[in-house]
């Protein structure tokens, strides 16, 4: 049975200290900056702000943006589809925002041409096209994972199951 000094005061058992726990309270102490984080190098930029990182938030908001314009056109192209596109249209610009996109429209605007693939005339052939371009897009961002960090990876691929579901509700 372990006894205490004052049960009513510290919950702590008085054990003698041995060289194993001495050792053991020792190694806790010294891995704690390790577990925190902390880095060698002062002034080191936290991970998700490395140069490599920066590119990939970019690429990120750009195909994002790119997508956004896809969602216009489509809609633009078939007003019937906006009960079913605007929400997810809506997803798509927050996350274009999410990944720094510096402005995304609130509502569809006119598409310009060059910004997406052409819109079927058919709707349903429609939305298959901008779920192949979601699905792909998720593909993609998936992909990038290995290189991102994890703050980073965790956003890409949150956006990414998104895109994956929103490919499957196009569909349906």
């Amino acid at each position: 049975m372990i006894t205490t000094e004052d049960p009513g005061k510290w919950n702590v058992p008085n054990l003698p200290l041995t060289r194993r726990t001495t050792l053991l309270a020792g190694a806790a102490l010294g891995a704690a900056p390790l577990l925190t984080g902390c880095s060698d190098a002062p002034g080191t930029p936290p991970p998700d702000r490395t140069a490599s990182a920066d590119r990939l938030r970019t690429t990120a908001a750009r195909d994002s943006t790119a997508l956004l314009a896809h969602y216009d056109a489509t809609l633009a192209a078939h007003p019937a589809l906006q009960d079913r596109l605007h929400p997810l249209r809506d997803e798509v610009a927050r996350h274009a925002e999410a990944f720094g996109a510096k402005s995304t429209p609130t509502t569809p605007s006119a598409p310009s041409g060059k910004n997406h693939p052409p819109v079927p005339e058919n709707e349903k052939a429609a939305r298959t096209t901008l779920a192949d371009a979601e699905r792909h897009l998720a593909d993609t961002r998936t992909k990038t994972l290995r290189t991102a960090p994890p703050d980073l990876a965790r956003l890409l691929a949150s956006v990414a199951a998104a895109g994956t579901a929103h490919a499957y509700l196009l569909t349906r």
